[in-house]
């Protein structure tokens, strides 16, 4: 991790400890692809929300527990470098270019895929992949 984004999310951390505001959507939707990236999962399922709703390759499904929200992100086959993030309330789009993962082969690197997602109190509570080419599909857990 770029030390300036671990300070940013340190501090953003802190602050939502605090009582002040909850981290922004962008600074939520990176710290997920990093803890994504580095096979954290219990980490990554940490930013989700219970009941957050996840749309992928047409089937929409909710992460009840913190154990499913583990297993569906221990599940996707694939790493994303965050190309182009874009943050609009607390909507954010991000493009990623897909990767293998430490415990698994991608099944479309270097394609780019996108993900809508909204945040709401420094938790995901919708994941919505849309990429406009044909996406690799993500996990059926």
């Amino acid at each position: 991790m770029r030390p300036q984004l671990a300070l940013a999310l340190l501090f953003a951390a802190g602050l939502a400890g605090c009582g002040s505001t909850p981290p922004s959507p962008e600074s939520v939707v990176r710290a997920w692809s990093q803890e994504l990236n580095t096979g954290d999962n219990q980490g990554a399922a940490k930013l989700f929300a219970p009941g957050a709703e996840i749309v992928q390759a047409g089937t929409t499904r909710r992460l009840n527990t913190q154990a499913e929200a583990v297993a569906w992100n221990a599940a996707l086959p694939c790493s994303g470098q965050i190309v182009s993030i874009k943050t609009s309330g607390d909507i954010t789009r991000a493009t990623f270019i897909l990767g293998d993962r430490q415990k698994s082969k991608c099944d479309g690197p270097g394609k780019r895929a996108t993900a809508i997602v909204r945040v709401r109190k420094g938790k995901i509570v919708l994941w919505h992949q849309t990429s406009a080419a044909p996406a690799p599909v993500g996990p059926a857990v």
